[in-house]
């Protein structure tokens, strides 16, 4: 089977589907108001991505791209940020996080995320780096030589 990521709609097909990961909640809601004005142009983008499984979304992301304002990143003006990364249950264990991580690689850009409970492993196989010691927040820096940790 052919898995991609892909860009998701916004409209009221995805934010159904979106009840299913156990992460729904207001972020989502607020791009529901948002959607209901724009709901006449059909091809409003959203910061989500995700990937189907036959006709069901098994995974999905919220990618940001974000402006570097306290110098956090060495050598980086912008940066990518990973929210609601998260494989449905029944889906885990197929590549599918993976899947989502590469795609978010792809742009060649810093990229930084808060890792959920338990899923620490997850993110240091993807050679995620602590930020700082008193940072919970991970980052994966395409021009780092090596995996050490960015102080």
């Amino acid at each position: 089977m052919g898995l991609k990521v892909e860009n998701l709609k916004m409209n009221f097909k995805t934010i159904e589907e979106f009840k299913s990961f156990k992460e729904y909640g207001l972020e989502e809601l607020s791009m529901l108001e948002e959607l209901e004005i724009s709901m006449v142009e059909d091809n409003t983008t959203s910061p989500f991505y995700g990937i189907y499984y036959g006709d069901r979304l098994a995974a999905r992301m919220c990618l940001y791209i974000r402006e570097d304002k306290l110098n956090l990143i060495p050598a980086s003006e912008k940066y990518l940020e990973i929210w609601k990364l998260e494989v449905l249950p029944d889906f885990q264990k197929k590549g599918l996080g993976l899947l989502l991580v590469e795609f978010a690689k792809s742009f060649n850009l810093p990229i930084m995320t808060k890792p959920r409970v338990k899923s620490q492993s997850f993110w240091n196989k993807m050679n995620f780096v602590s930020v700082s010691e008193n940072s919970s927040r991970l980052l994966w820096d395409p021009n780092a030589v090596d995996t050490q940790k960015i102080s």
